[in-house]
């Protein structure tokens, strides 16, 4: 009799247990109402929320402005990249006959997509011409400027290092008195950019900051807008994650249509100079073409600005929900 009634206790007992599909289901309505519900919460205060989206999404257009400035930056350094020269100086006494022996060497060798030969008359033309002093070279008794030679590495030679090893090179061969690369001026483009990127992460990294503590005063202020309603649903038994929940959405919303907003922002930027650039582009006889927001880049753009709401509003419920206790 008694086994009798220890099966049907267990029975019993395990009638009421809660499976773990039902218990998924229920948290998947609740955090589905929770969220629907703050974004309504959101729509229906459109004048307050409107600012603070506002200042979010200026927060998170500025890195986004610096990050496609950079693009843009780092695009045009790499087509002028392709355009270094090296310019090979001859000896005084080397002869044209030397010089044209030497060309034809270099025009065989597969390093250089394209060998010119430069004759001392047309050196000193072009002196004369960009020079500004062209009337003082007449003057002279003879031509003191060399036989040059201006080669164009190919693409694979287009690290700063190999270039800088070829023409190195280039000087050990004969009648060769120096050999010039054309780069000083991008390396000291590509150095301002360096430092460019550096400032933009700092100032990204700040920007960030000011994301997040402007999403925990706003959770801040709601939470002490709601404390009596808090501590009344604390007395009836809500635990912190049932009452943290709804906050968390809100700051999580907050982010995202931030992010959206920054993404417009950018893009309507981007849309009112991309003609200006190509104008500009075509005075300089170059195809250059202004780079808009890659695609990953703007959903990489709403993930975060999603992550920064949420953690901002975590940090702030959980801060200031521990000073909310029933009366």
């Amino acid at each position: 009799m008694s086994e009798v009634k220890s099966k049907t206790k267990r029975s019993s007992a395990t009638s009421y247990k809660i499976s773990f599909r039902d218990r998924f289901n229920t948290a998947l309505k609740l955090h589905k109402e929770n969220s629907l519900q703050t974004l309504l919460d959101i729509l229906r205060q459109p004048t307050n929320s409107l600012m603070t989206i506002l200042v979010l999404a200026i927060a998170l257009a500025l890195p986004s402005a610096f990050y496609l400035f950079m693009t843009n930056a780092k695009a045009v350094s790499q087509s002028w990249d392709g355009g270094v020269k090296i310019s090979v100086y001859l000896q005084d006494d080397a002869t044209e006959n030397q010089a044209q022996e030497l060309l034809t060497q270099l025009s065989l060798r597969p390093e250089f997509e394209q060998v010119t030969f430069v004759s001392k008359e047309d050196a000193l033309l072009e002196f004369k011409e960009y020079s500004g002093i062209g009337d003082a070279i007449s003057y002279l008794d003879k031509n003191p400027l060399p036989f040059a030679i201006t080669l164009t590495p190919t693409s694979s030679f287009a690290d700063p290092k190999s270039l800088e090893s070829l023409a190195q090179e280039l000087t050990t061969l004969a009648l060769v008195d120096k050999a010039k690369l054309d780069s000083d001026w991008i390396k000291k483009y590509n150095s301002i950019l360096t430092i460019s990127e550096q400032i933009a992460t700092f100032v990204s990294l700040m920007l960030a900051l000011g994301v997040l503590l402007i999403v925990g005063n706003t959770i801040r202020l709601a939470i002490l807008n709601r404390r009596d309603e808090i501590q009344v649903i604390k007395l009836v038994g809500a635990t912190d994650a049932f009452i943290r929940r709804p906050f968390l959405y809100t700051g999580l919303w907050y982010g995202l249509i931030a992010a959206l907003l920054a993404a417009l922002m950018v893009n309507i930027v981007f849309v009112l100079l991309k003609q200006s650039t190509s104008q500009l582009a075509q005075l300089y006889s170059s195809e250059f073409s202004l780079l808009g927001l890659a695609p990953s880049f703007t959903l990489s753009l709403l993930v975060i600005g999603s992550l920064l709401g949420l953690i901002g509003a975590w940090v702030s419920v959980r801060k200031h929900l521990k000073d909310i206790n029933p009366q």
